[in-house]
């Protein structure tokens, strides 16, 4: 089996979801956290450099998939992004009771990205 292929296809997969969900929020946060009934924070360029960060990130997912080998090591930046995203919304989700349901679905989105992240970055590597 060619872990690179499978690899290529599920980076390529995070790189537009990512990069189109950040740019949604950016340009469109208002309407998508009245939407969700979420109060809009009073500095809501926090949200925009938030939103900004996840479109970066999917650029630098499509620069994994555009080349597996050199790439490695945002290829881990990009496990820590979703392991730092996931648990800070199951934390404020489950524990605090503050992060709306949008928040967890996309959160259990990254976890569903995570582990191939993790499985197939073994296997490319460790070949």
């Amino acid at each position: 089996m060619d872990y690179k292929v499978i690899a290529k296809k599920v980076f390529l997969v995070s790189a537009v979801y990512d990069f189109f969900l950040g740019v949604l929020f950016f340009l469109f946060y208002r309407p998508i956290f009245d939407y969700f009934s979420i109060t809009i924070p009073e500095f809501p360029q926090y949200l925009q450099m938030s939103a900004a960060f996840v479109a970066v990130l999917g650029i630098g997912y499509y620069f994994i998939y555009r080349n597996i080998e050199r790439n490695s090591d945002l290829w881990k930046l990009g496990i820590l992004y979703k392991i730092a995203y996931s648990l800070l919304v199951l934390h404020y989700y489950f524990i605090v009771g503050t992060a709306n349901i949008i928040f967890l679905y996309l959160a259990i989105i990254d976890i569903l990205f995570l582990f191939p992240f993790i499985l197939l970055y073994n296997k490319v590597y460790s070949s």
